[in-house]
C-alpha cells in the first residue's frame, strides 16, 4: 500500500467500498523502503476511513525460497485472522495472495480471484522466468495449474480486459461468463483533474523546472521498467524533435534518472532537454499538467492482453491525449476514437514520424477526453462495479 500502485489501485477503491458500510481489514506485504517512508502516512489514512491495515514486510530475497515464506505467511495470517473476525468475503489482488483465498474457501468464505491478468505468463513475457531453465519451467506450469484452480474455486472472477475475458473463456470451455466481471484500472478524476490546478501553480512549477510557455512537453508517467519499452520511447521523441526542435520531454518517475539518461545517450539526444521528476502521488496531477502529450509503449506480448495501464485513465482524466501502441488489453478498443491521440501499430522509423507529425499539428478537444475517462475509468464506476459483486456474494 505504500508504493503508487496499491495508492492508486487498491486504497482508493477500499475507501469507496468502507464508505458503503464494508467492513475490510487488509492484508499487504510492503517493502521495506517505502513502508519506513510512507507507513505511518498510508497507516493514518486508512485508519481514518475505518480500513484496519495489517502490513508485513515482503520477502525479496532469496529468489523462490522468499517467496514460499511469504505465502506460508499469508496462510497463517488469513487463518489467524478468520478466526478472530469471522469473513464473509476474501477479496484476493493476483497470484500469490490467492492461496490464502483458496485457504479461507475450504472455510466457506466467498472468494473473489482478482486476477490482474495472467501472472505466469507476464513472468515469462517479461524474462523474469526464463522456462528453458528446468525450475523456471516447473514454476510456471505450477502456477498455471494453480490459475485453473482458482478461476474453478473463485466464487467470482475479476478481469481487467475484456480482452482477457475473452481469452479466458475462449481457452477454457467452462462457462465463466456469468462469474466474471470487467473493472479495469480506474483512475481518481477528483484527483486527476486539470481544474484543480492554478494558472499560477503551473507558471510557478514551469519556472522552476526551466519551461517556457510555448514549449512543446511530451510526458511519460510511471515505472520505465520490464514493460515500459524505454528505448523505443526515446526513438520517438528523437522523431518528435523533427518537428519541435525544442521539445520537452519529462519523465514522473521513481526510477533512477541513470537509467533514462543512458537511453538518451545512445541516441545522442540533449539531456537538458529532458526533465526527470519524482512525484508523490497527489503532486502528479500538477506535473502532468504541463503536457502537450503524454506517451506509452508497452511490450505487445500475449500477457498483455489482460493488461489495463492504471496511466491510460489518469492521463486521459486530465484531458491530455496519448500516444500509445497497439495490441495492450482494451486500449485498441478505445484509441479507435481518434479524438483521444494517436495509436502506433509498430515501431517503424516511419510510424513514429508519422505519429510524431500528428501530434504537433491536429488539436484535440480537452473535454472530449475528460469525458471519455469519466465514462470507462471513474473510480465512482469501478466502486460501484466491486460493490455489485460483493452484495451478490454475501446477500
Amino acid at each position: 500500500m505504500t508504493d503508487q500502485l496499491g495508492q492508486s489501485q487498491v486504497i482508493p477503491y477500499l475507501i469507496g467500498l468502507s464508505d458503503k458500510g464494508f467492513s475490510i481489514y487488509l492484508l499487504s506485504f510492503e517493502k521495506k523502503q517505502f513502508f519506513v517512508s510512507q507507513g505511518k502516512e498510508v497507516n493514518e489514512l486508512l485508519k481514518s476511513n475505518n480500513i484496519n491495515w495489517i502490513p508485513k514486510i515482503y520477502t525479496a530475497k532469496p529468489k523462490i525460497i522468499s517467496t514460499i515464506y511469504d505465502i506460508i505467511k499469508i496462510l497463517f495470517i488469513a487463518r489467524q485472522l478468520h478466526k478472530k473476525y469471522n469473513f464473509d468475503l476474501v477479496h484476493c489482488r493476483s497470484y500469490i495472495a490467492s492461496f490464502g483465498g483458496v485457504a479461507l474457501k475450504k472455510k466457506k468464505v466467498k472468494f473473489i480471484f482478482d486476477m490482474r491478468g495472467f501472472w505466469a505468463d507476464e513472468r515469462v513475457d517479461g524474462k523474469i522466468w526464463n522456462t528453458k531453465n528446468i525450475l523456471f519451467k516447473a514454476i510456471y506450469n505450477f502456477f498455471k495449474k494453480k490459475e485453473k484452480t482458482y478461476l474453478n474455486k473463485a466464487d467470482y472472477i475479476i478481469s481487467l480486459t475484456h480482452a482477457g475475458k475473452k481469452i479466458i473463456n475462449d481457452n477454457t470451455n467452462l462457462g465463466y461468463n456469468d462469474k466474471i466481471e470487467v473493472i479495469p484500472c480506474c483512475a481518481d478524476l477528483e484527483l486527476f483533474n486539470s481544474e484543480n490546478i492554478t494558472l499560477i501553480q503551473r507558471k510557478t512549477i514551469k519556472e522552476k523546472m526551466g519551461i517556457k510557455d510555448d514549449d512543446f512537453v511530451l510526458s511519460y508517467l510511471g515505472s520505465v521498467g520490464t514493460w515500459y519499452m524505454l528505448p523505443e520511447m526515446m526513438l520517438f521523441y528523437k522523431c518528435l524533435l523533427e518537428y519541435k526542435s525544442e521539445a520537452k520531454f519529462l519523465f514522473i518517475t521513481r526510477d533512477d534518472p541513470s537509467v533514462i539518461y543512458r537511453e538518451a545517450e545512445k541516441l545522442n539526444l540533449n539531456k537538458s532537454l529532458i526533465i526527470i521528476k519524482e512525484a508523490k502521488r497527489n503532486e502528479v496531477p500538477l506535473f502532468l499538467s504541463l503536457s502537450n502529450f503524454s506517451l506509452f509503449f508497452i511490450l505487445p506480448v500475449f500477457s498483455k492482453k489482460a493488461s489495463s495501464p492504471t496511466k491510460f485513465g489518469e492521463i486521459m482524466g486530465m484531458g491530455i491525449p496519448v500516444v500509445c501502441n497497439s495490441g495492450i488489453g482494451d486500449t485498441d478498443m478505445f484509441m479507435k476514437d481518434e479524438n483521444l491521440g494517436v495509436m502506433i501499430d509498430g515501431f517503424s522509423i516511419d510510424e513514429m514520424k508519422k505519429a510524431a507529425e500528428i501530434i504537433t499539428t491536429k488539436k484535440y478537444n480537452p473535454e472530449i477526453i475528460k469525458n471519455t475517462a469519466k465514462k470507462f475509468f471513474s473510480l465512482e464506476t469501478g466502486i460501484d462495479l466491486y460493490e455489485s459483486v460483493y452484495r451478490k456474494l454475501i446477500i
